[in-house]
């Protein structure tokens, strides 16, 4: 059996929300405070650690040996996903952070993102289904009339009915504005003829629910081109009827893909309206007199939520891969130590590059999660805090962190599953060892919710001019802030050397690209801009895991080594030099890469790449 779900505790999970995080702020709102407090975090998080591991753990191996199949226009998932699915929407571990009613009991999202994560790692293939269900959902919750709410939210959130989003078309990805799908008018203003085609829809069928939710983007007839045009429509596999029946809505689908990966999760081709009869709900208004319609501006509004969400995803997979290589590293014996080479044999976690490689790993882990923990707080202050002040702080904080959230822990998780994979020998690359799978599994995340090239334009081209620059200003100023105010820490004077100097190097690289823009050479902002955004990335990063080597390192020195707390919090100021020492210094070698502008790739003549 290959699966291991490998979290052995939530203790990293407990210090980020009891100890790191003012999540004080969180749990005194009116509508957490009767239902959750810092201290029975672990009350929450420890049994679902376990449930993953008992119960979601299981399916993960149908869905990598099982899959997915697709035979005579019908999808066959693996026969353990459609009842965990319904298990756990009933549960409401799918949708407890959704319902925005004042009296409803919903969960704060600092804690629905730990136990997302765990349940992501513990099924990578499983938790789309999951994933998309609640992004539609949230959707629907947020901008559809009530009745649209009362039809569909109740069947998905107890796991009657899944959802999706269609987005991407045969002709049209990242380039949206493109899509080709229709919308024409009935004799009801809120339904519309839907036609078009959809490919790369994650869950777009299966074979456990009643029926299937897209959240489907068209273009009204008549409505402008490109994204300014473009409206949302409810589209349900199976048209809701008044008195509650079901009928066929004309949505066929016309295949699934076969992956790299992520086996059990269904990525499908749909049709709709190939027979002229599928039928669509408009959330909110019809396109102005000017053409311009809503959809792109309502899928946006979650947007950050899913690509925050997509970051997570990436985390938990980095994640379990390095919990797996440490426990394999603490039972697998080979070689001898170099300092007693006529010694016993020992465990390879005892050999330099394996511990080298270890820390590599939990410091990433460690540096991700706080990054995405974070950010996930500041939705909680932006979706509660009665302070509207302090609600757009918290957004003008998310907008800039979500394009490294999600671009970061995606793009890295590759190679750093790879090390996990390294310190396996010969078994790492074995389908009977887990890190095989996951890394298969793992290569999605940097594609999906926009490819990490279009989460760097968002970063350079909209967040550091979003309000005049304002807001990218504010949120680097913290980052400055934070440096001023620490950088003669006691036992991390070396580290704070090195982040004022990434801090530094942040703002050459803005300004450099400043000076090629007044020269003209507009092409090197995108050249350059994944390796900006990693630079960035790198440096919210590196704020957020000093900030917890410092608390860290006091509680260490409070408890003392015979602590059973102790190897935690020391460990904790482990990845923190580790991180400064040997990750951050990329910041500035990118700043130079950026300085001494090099052009050749858009130098070099397109023939020349048949050679």
């Amino acid at each position: 059996m290959s699966a291991n779900f490998a979290y052995a505790n939530t203790r990293d999970f407990e210090f980020i929300i009891q100890e790191w995080l003012p999540t004080d702020i969180v749990f005194n709102y009116e509508q957490f405070k009767d239902y959750y407090s810092k201290e029975e975090v672990k009350s929450i998080l420890e049994p679902f650690r376990k449930m993953c591991k008992e119960v979601v753990e299981p399916t993960n191996e149908d869905g990598d040996k099982i899959g997915c199949t697709f035979a005579n226009g019908k999808v066959t998932t693996p026969p353990s996903f459609g009842p965990l699915f319904k298990q756990l929407q009933q549960d409401g571990w799918g949708t407890a952070n959704i319902d925005d009613s004042e009296d409803a009991m919903t969960m704060p999202n600092i804690i629905f993102a730990a136990c997302q994560e765990m349940l992501a790692a513990a099924n990578p293939a499983f938790m789309p289904y999951i994933g998309l269900t609640t992004g539609a959902a949230e959707l629907i919750q947020a901008f559809a009339d009530e009745d649209l709410k009362e039809i569909f939210l109740p069947k998905m959130m107890d796991g009657s009915w899944a959802g999706t989003m269609c987005l991407t078309e045969p002709t049209a990805g990242s380039d949206v504005g493109d899509i080709l799908s229709k919308a024409y008018p009935t004799d009801d203003p809120r339904i519309y003829k839907i036609k078009g085609q959809k490919i790369f829809i994650t869950g777009g069928d299966n074979d456990f629910t009643e029926n299937i939710i897209h959240l489907y983007l068209a273009r009204v007839e008549g409505a402008r081109p490109g994204t300014a045009g473009i409206s949302l429509f409810i589209v349900p596999k199976y048209w809701v009827n008044p008195d509650g029946t079901l009928e066929d809505n004309d949505v066929q689908t016309t295949g699934i893909e076969h992956k790299l990966g992520q086996y059990g999760s269904v990525t499908a081709s749909l049709s709709f309206g190939e027979n002229g009869k599928c039928r669509g709900w408009l959330i909110g208004n019809p396109p102005d007199e000017n053409g311009k319609a809503e959809g792109m501006a309502q899928m946006f509004k979650m947007m950050n939520y899913a690509r925050l969400g997509t970051g997570l995803l990436g985390l938990a997979v980095t994640a379990n891969a390095v919990y797996n290589a440490r426990e394999y590293a603490k039972e697998r014996v080979q070689g001898r130590p170099l300092t007693n080479m006529k010694g016993d044999r020992v465990t390879i976690i005892n050999h330099e590059d394996i511990r080298r490689s270890l820390l590599q790993g939990k410091a990433h882990v460690d540096v991700f999660r706080a990054m995405i923990m974070k950010t996930y707080f500041m939705f909680d202050i932006r979706a509660k805090d009665p302070d509207p002040e302090k609600r757009q702080e918290a957004n003008d904080f998310i907008e800039v962190v979500t394009p490294l959230c999600k671009a970061y822990p995606t793009d890295e998780a590759w190679w750093l599953i790879g090390e996990a994979i390294q310190c396996y020998g010969g078994y790492g690359y074995c389908e009977e060892y887990p890190v095989a799978q996951i890394a298969r599994d793992s290569k999605i995340y940097s594609i999906w919710e926009g490819t990490n090239y279009i989460q760097a334009l968002d970063l350079v081209g909209r967040k550091w001019t979003m309000k005049k620059g304002t807001v990218y200003a504010k949120w680097f100023k913290q980052v400055q802030d934070f440096y001023e105010a620490n950088k003669n820490a006691a036992g991390f004077e070396k580290e704070f050397e090195i982040f004022g100097k990434a801090v530094q190097a942040i703002q050459e690289i803005q300004m450099t690209i400043g000076g090629y823009f007044g020269q003209g050479k507009i092409s090197m902002l995108p050249l350059y801009a994944r390796r900006i955004l990693t630079a960035t990335a790198m440096v919210y990063g590196a704020w957020c895991i000093l900030e917890q080597a410092m608390i860290a390192k006091r509680r260490a020195e409070e408890v003392g080594p015979d602590h059973y707390d102790y190897d935690f919090y020391f460990g904790k100021v482990c990845s923190a030099r580790y991180y400064l020492n040997n990750v951050v210094p990329q910041v500035m070698t990118i700043a130079d890469i950026i300085k001494g502008g090099d052009t050749s790739a858009l130098d070099i003549p397109l023939t020349a790449f048949d050679y």
